[in-house]
């Protein structure tokens, strides 16, 4: 397949304009419903989507290598539940910010685990984007808690599964690495929802309540808003992944910080949500670590 930079570009663009877009309705979803059971109800929609493009010639949903397309799922999946949970309780920029940490996390697993040499650019870059994550968590320093960490552990976990898919997964296809995602998460939530159904305790109303909430029916307020992140997370991942294979992977890259751009600004169209001057400031620390390191990983 030839190159084509400029394409791809654009092709990232468009996804994380949907992505950018899409992310800002977990927070309604968890009004209503709860982690578990978004994850289950989500899984349960997109997957038809995903056997649809195989049937229409889009890609095998077959494995070549089914444990390690399992295993970088897993921890995508698990970089998902934090990056999600975490939407219900802070605005979607420092939530994105949390997320896109993984590059860093990326450089030090290559550093000290794969033990693949770095050079003082990346070093610095790493330190760059430590300082912007600690602006992002929060800028009031006496308001930190657990919370506030969810999207960095989350961008920990997206760093594992993109060293898997790079290490392990070569040659996968997309949709069968799409399906395997949907389906861990389905699993991951169908256990926790037995898990939490054994007990009864008291769960705060409203999104305080969205990682301790257990199955809720109806949830008619809420399903048309999972219906658009099943849709539009299968589209977003798709383009993703699209952008990667037309284009030179560390010029791709760059472009998806631009969900930096769509994320806060639907956000702010939509609800009014607002970033303070030293999270932004942060956030283009940890966008400018990012491309720093995606530059020169190539």
């Amino acid at each position: 397949m030839s190159i084509n930079d400029r394409a791809a570009a654009l092709t990232m663009m468009a996804a994380m304009l949907v992505i950018g877009c899409i992310d800002n309705f977990i927070s309604l979803i968890a009004i209503d419903s709860g982690l578990w059971q978004f994850q289950v109800l989500r899984s349960a929609m997109g997957l038809p989507l995903i056997i649809l493009a195989s049937f229409l010639g889009f890609g095998t949903l077959w494995a070549l290598r089914l444990w390690a397309v399992a295993l970088r799922s897993f921890f995508v999946a698990f970089a998902m539940l934090f990056y999600f949970g975490s939407l219900a309780f802070m605005p979607l920029a420092q939530a994105l910010a949390g997320l896109f940490t993984s590059p860093i996390f990326i450089l030090l697993i290559t550093a000290f685990i794969l033990r693949e040499p770095v050079g003082p650019a990346r070093i610095f870059a790493v330190l760059v984007g430590f300082i912007g994550i600690l602006l992002v968590l929060d800028s009031d320093w006496s308001t930190l808690n657990w919370i506030s960490f969810l999207p960095v552990v989350g961008g920990m976990f997206y760093a594992m599964g993109a060293v898997a898919t790079r290490q392990l997964c070569e040659g996968e296809s997309t949709l069968s690495m799409l399906a395997m995602l949907f389906i861990i998460q389905a699993i991951i939530g169908a256990v926790a929802l037995a898990f939490l159904g054994q007990f009864e305790f008291s769960v705060l109303e409203g999104a305080a309540g969205f990682i301790q909430r257990g199955w809720v029916w109806p949830v008619t307020a809420a399903l048309p808003f999972i219906l658009l992140q099943a849709v539009g997370s299968v589209l977003g991942v798709g383009l993703i992944i699209r952008a990667y294979q037309i284009g030179t992977a560390s010029y791709v890259a760059i472009y998806e910080y631009s969900v930096f751009i769509s994320g806060p600004f639907f956000a702010w169209m939509l609800f009014g949500q607002t970033v303070t001057a030293l999270q932004a400031g942060g956030i283009i620390l940890i966008a400018a670590a990012g491309i720093v390191i995606a530059i020169r990983s190539s």
